[in-house]
C-alpha cells in the first residue's frame, strides 16, 4: 500500500534522480525526515520499490511542476547534463526558483558551466559531493561538501538537513564543493589502492587476512578506507559497493586538474594506473577493492574465499 501520508503532508517536496547505493539510502533519509520525494532510476525494478515506500508513483513533468528542487546522484558530469539539459532534461520542467542539488563528483569548470547554464532560467544549483558511502546516506549521516548562493543553500536545507550529518559551507558559488570533492577521492583512491597492496603484502608473508584486519586498524598505518574495505577483502566480497570504474572516473578527473595547474601527482598517477589495469581485465563493475585479483594475478596468492551470501 503506497504510504499517502508522506505525499499529503510533506514539509517539502523534492525529485531524486538515481537510486543507486547512495541515492535510495539518501532517499530514505530524505522520507524518513517527512520530505515528499518523487523517485527515478533506469532500474524499473529500483524505482517501483521505492515509489511503493514514498507513497508516490507519478510522471517527471508532473513531479517537477510541484518540485521545490532536484537531488541528482548520478554517476558524472555527462549523466548531470543529461538529466539537466537532454530530452526529458529537468531544466525544462522545474519552476523558477527551484534547487539542483548535484551530488556527482564532477570538475569544478563543468559545476560553474551547469550552476551559469541554469540560472539564465531562473533555477538555482548547488554544488554538492557527498562522502560517507551507501550506509550513511541510509542513515542521513553522509558529509556534504557543497557551494553556491544564500538563496540555493536556503532552498536546499531540508533535503540538506535530512540526507547530511556534515554540511561544508565552502563559497557562495560553484566550484568549490567540486574541487574539494577532488581532493578527497585523491586520497580515497589511493588510500583503497595502499589497502589492496597491504593485504596483498601481508597475504605473500604468510599472514591471514583477518589477522592484519584484527591488528593494523589499532595501528599507526591503518585509514578509514582500509578498515572499511578491509571486511570486503575478509569476505572475498567483490561486489560494487563503490566501482573500480568510480576511480577510474574521479582519479581521471584529479590528474587532468593538475596536469591543468602543471602539478605533478605521481601518487595519484600511480594508483590511477592500478584502477585502469583493473578495468581492462575485466573488473570495472566490481568494487574497488578488486584490486586484489591484479596482486593475485601476478604472484599466486590466494585471496580469501567469498563467504557472504548474494542478496
Amino acid at each position: 500500500m503506497m504510504n499517502t501520508a508522506v505525499q499529503d503532508n510533506a514539509v517539502g517536496n523534492f525529485l531524486l534522480i538515481g537510486l543507486g547505493a547512495m541515492g535510495y539510502g539518501m532517499g530514505s533519509s530524505l522520507l524518513r525526515a517527512g520530505l515528499g520525494v518523487d523517485g527515478f532510476d533506469l532500474n524499473g525494478e529500483t524505482q517501483a520499490r521505492f515509489r511503493a515506500e514514498a507513497g508516490r508513483d507519478r510522471p517527471l513533468v508532473e513531479a517537477a511542476d510541484e518540485a521545490d528542487g532536484a537531488i541528482l546522484v548520478v554517476v558524472n558530469a555527462a549523466q548531470t547534463r543529461e538529466a539537466l539539459f537532454g530530452a526529458n532534461g529537468l531544466a525544462a520542467m522545474l519552476k523558477p526558483g527551484a534547487v539542483v542539488i548535484s551530488c556527482a563528483t564532477i570538475d569544478p569548470q563543468q559545476a560553474i558551466a551547469f550552476e551559469q547554464e541554469l540560472a539564465e532560467k531562473g533555477i538555482l544549483y548547488l554544488d554538492a559531493p557527498i562522502s560517507g558511502g551507501s550506509a550513511r546516506a541510509a542513515q542521513g549521516k553522509l558529509s556534504i561538501m557543497a557551494s553556491g548562493s544564500q538563496e540555493a543553500f536556503e532552498k536546499a536545507q531540508p533535503a540538506l538537513d535530512a540526507m547530511a550529518e556534515t554540511v561544508f559551507r565552502l563559497g557562495d558559488q560553484a566550484g568549490p564543493g567540486s574541487a574539494m570533492k577532488s581532493v578527497n577521492q585523491l586520497l580515497a583512491g589511493i588510500h583503497i589502492a595502499a589497502a589492496a597492496e597491504a593485504f596483498s603484502f601481508g597475504i605473500a608473508q604468510g599472514l591471514d587476512a583477518d589477522q592484519i584486519m584484527q591488528v593494523i586498524p589499532a595501528c599507526a598505518g591503518s585509514s578509514w578506507m582500509f578498515e572499511n574495505r578491509g571486511p570486503y577483502i575478509t569476505d572475498g566480497d567483490y561486489r560494487p559497493h563503490s566501482a573500480i570504474d568510480i576511480f577510474v572516473k574521479d582519479l581521471g578527473i584529479v590528474t587532468d586538474a593538475a596536469s591543468g595547474a602543471k602539478l605533478d601527482l605521481p601518487v595519484s598517477q600511480a594508483a590511477l594506473e592500478r584502477y585502469r589495469a583493473a578495468s581492462a581485465e575485466g573488473m570495472g563493475r566490481e568494487g574497488d577493492i578488486a584490486l586484489m585479483k591484479l596482486y593475485a594475478a601476478q604472484s599466486g596468492i590466494d585471496l580469501p574465499p567469498k563467504r557472504y551470501e548474494d542478496k
